[in-house]
């Protein structure tokens, strides 16, 4: 089978861009045969044709099937550090990808997805509550609760998020005393946080984008500080709930006796889209892809009960539909909130590819020694990790936590591996000159179009390349 003449050029960028990213990790290995595991797992999450776990990377690259048991021991494998091989993700994206700034600070996007497990030896399945307004989705489900974390990469009109970590964030709080257990006692709000911060001390000074239930009295006193405990800044863009209560600054206290007042007189926000709607001013802007007329209105207010730290609220009336938004980086403008609060849905488009195209929900990483779930579990009732004392037992298991995220990294790393290459191609390659779409991509090469033309023409491809994959 012959390339096509268009892509010749683009087939060696592509190799080379994938061979450059795949290479770096080597030193992360202690052994060499994990570290081709690691990029042969990798290649083929990159040209997997369906999506029944591990097995897929066998029948798409045309292996033995008697590599199968090694295939499954590498993600339960001691040749390598999960720690070290997401801070190195971190690194390479930062040295090799194009970072959007912001006033001078690297956007971050931060979200949690649920996802449905069956399994009931496997370790962190819990019962779950999803607030999604999809009729489709069931109120209740049990399955895996992680903590997702992107960077937002590109020019303005052709972002691509690309993921940097999704981690467990709940169902394993029992396990947090375990021998060699790397499991914190706190919830996915302060999870997100955390895992945001660490990421600012590899990109430096970073602005996180969050969904409205993570604005929080423990996650702004977790911020705090963490920026008082570091030499990088991490700032906030978040949605507030209708209901909020913000408060205005005190008054200067008159001479006499008892304490300074912390906080003035209380606010309910959503009540001053009706009074103080002659004050809001009226603009057209770029939002989601289209041209939109905004009013808005922007104050500084104290919020938190206790706490009363300084907040920029930004109220926000689009078609009709009034928001709250809220920012701890003072200096952003007003306008710079909203639009920056609308990149926010990037990260939402990076977990439906990583999940249609690339799999990364779709494994099976369960133990024997795992006691069995029970679905009508009474409260009260200990749970299954909870049950486990055996040490042996203990290790085991989390080995089989271990395997699911290192599964979810290698996903992030195939998914940023694509998003480079399409970041790249941007004005140069369009979807249709690699495959038939029957919706127009306007212009752009989406990872189904880049993972179907490899997974074309890939053999032919590699055949002729004297690089290391």
């Amino acid at each position: 089978m012959s390339v096509p003449y268009f892509s010749v050029v683009y087939h060696t960028i592509m190799l080379n861009f994938i061979d450059k990213i795949l290479c770096q990790f080597e030193s992360c290995f202690s052994r060499k045969a994990s570290f081709r595991w690691f990029v042969t797992i990798i290649i083929g999450f990159i040209l997997r044709s369906d999506k029944l776990g591990v097995t897929s990377v066998i029948r798409d690259l045309a292996l033995s099937p008697d590599y199968y048991p090694s295939l499954i021991h590498f993600f339960r494998a001691s040749s390598w550090s999960l720690d070290a091989i997401r801070l190195f993700w971190f690194s390479i994206v930062k040295n090799d990808f194009l970072i959007y700034k912001e006033v001078s600070l690297h956007v971050l996007v931060g979200d949690g997805v649920k996802q449905p497990k069956e399994g009931r030896r496997m370790p962190g399945v819990k019962k779950l509550f999803q607030e999604s307004e999809n009729s489709s989705k069931p109120e209740y489900i049990h399955g895996h609760m992680f903590g997702g974390l992107g960077i937002l990469t590109g020019n303005p009109g052709d972002w691509a998020c690309v993921p940097l970590s999704i981690r467990l964030h709940d169902g394993l709080q029992a396990a947090h005393t375990w021998k060699g257990a790397s499991v914190f006692l706190a919830s996915h709000v302060l999870k997100m946080v955390g895992d945001a911060y660490c990421a600012a001390q590899v990109f430096g000074d970073c602005l996180l984008l969050l969904d409205r239930y993570f604005l929080t009295l423990p996650l702004l006193e977790a911020l705090s500080a963490l920026n008082r405990s570091g030499p990088v800044r991490l700032e906030i863009v978040t949605k507030a709930k209708k209901n909020c209560i913000a408060y205005e600054k005190p008054v200067p206290k008159k001479p006499g006796r008892g304490r300074p007042p912390k906080k003035g007189d209380a606010i309910r926000l959503k009540e001053w889209f009706a009074s103080h709607k002659e004050q809001f001013l009226e603009t057209q802007m770029e939002l989601y892809g289209k041209q939109e007329t905004i009013r808005y209105y922007s104050i500084d207010l104290l919020w938190g009960q206790k706490l009363y730290q300084e907040l920029r609220f930004v109220l926000v009336e689009r078609n009709g539909v009034p928001s709250i938004l809220a920012s701890t980086g003072l200096e952003l403008e007003p306008l710079s909130i909203i639009r920056l609060y609308s990149y926010r849905m990037r990260i939402e488009c990076t977990f439906r590819e990583l999940n249609q195209q690339i799999g990364a929900f779709c494994y099976h990483f369960w133990s024997k020694h795992m006691p069995k779930l029970s679905y009508y579990q009474k409260a009260g009732e200990p749970g299954p990790l909870e049950r486990v004392k055996d040490e042996r037992s203990q290790r085991l298991i989390l080995k089989a936590i271990r395997a699911t995220e290192m599964h979810m990294v290698q996903s992030c790393i195939a998914m940023g591996i694509l998003q480079g290459i399409f970041v790249y191609s941007v004005g140069k390659l369009t979807s249709d000159q690699l495959r038939y779409q029957r919706t127009p991509s306007r212009g752009r090469v989406s990872e189904g179009a880049l993972m179907a033309h490899l997974r074309k023409y890939f053999s032919c491809l590699w055949k002729n390349s004297r690089n290391c994959i």
